[in-house]
């Protein structure tokens, strides 16, 4: 079942490559008590993800953040040393989060695995945005097909600009 709008985020562990190597990061670290916005990507390095969504996000990111977004993270179903080569081959600054969700431990909580394995990628995410309020979903954009559309750093600008925090 799908994760709904008005749901918590369910509890799951990410992973990220630091300087003191691979480190563990709980959903409720990179969620409570703060405004972050979550997107998904298939699979780094993969031509959309690395040619559309990811470099959106870049060149927003100063926009996200004065539209009150605390923190912003790119989740993939992808281990932590591949998501940081992804990182440093794209040029990605510490403003975004490089989060591996290798197991597809997430992505399978929030019911939003798709299958790859047909093209030897095996399972991985939709492609997808999501706005979270100290843990809790208000807003999921999943993409509808192939594309980079609702998902993109410019709609979700437009999201954050039309709307409010929950606490305000």
């Amino acid at each position: 079942m799908t994760i709904e709008i008005g749901d918590r985020i369910p509890e799951a562990t990410l992973r990220l490559l630091t300087e003191d190597g691979v480190q563990p990061l709980s959903t409720e670290e990179l969620l409570g008590g703060k405004r972050v916005l979550l997107f998904a990507v298939p699979g780094a390095f993969t031509p959309a993800c690395s040619d559309t969504h990811l470099p959106g996000y870049q060149a927003r990111v100063t926009d996200l953040l004065d539209a009150g977004v605390d923190t912003i993270a790119c989740v993939s179903v992808n281990d932590a040393y591949v998501m940081d080569a992804w990182r440093r081959e794209r040029g990605v600054d510490d403003e975004i989060l490089m989060l591996a969700d290798g197991s597809g431990e997430l992505t399978r909580a929030l019911g939003l695995e798709l299958d790859l394995g047909p093209f030897g990628m095996g399972e991985r995410s939709v492609r997808y945005a999501a706005l979270v309020e100290d843990g809790t979903l208000v807003k999921l954009a999943v993409e509808p097909g192939r594309g980079v559309t609702v998902s993109s750093a410019e709609a979700m600008l437009a999201e954050l600009r039309g709307a409010t925090r929950s606490d305000d």
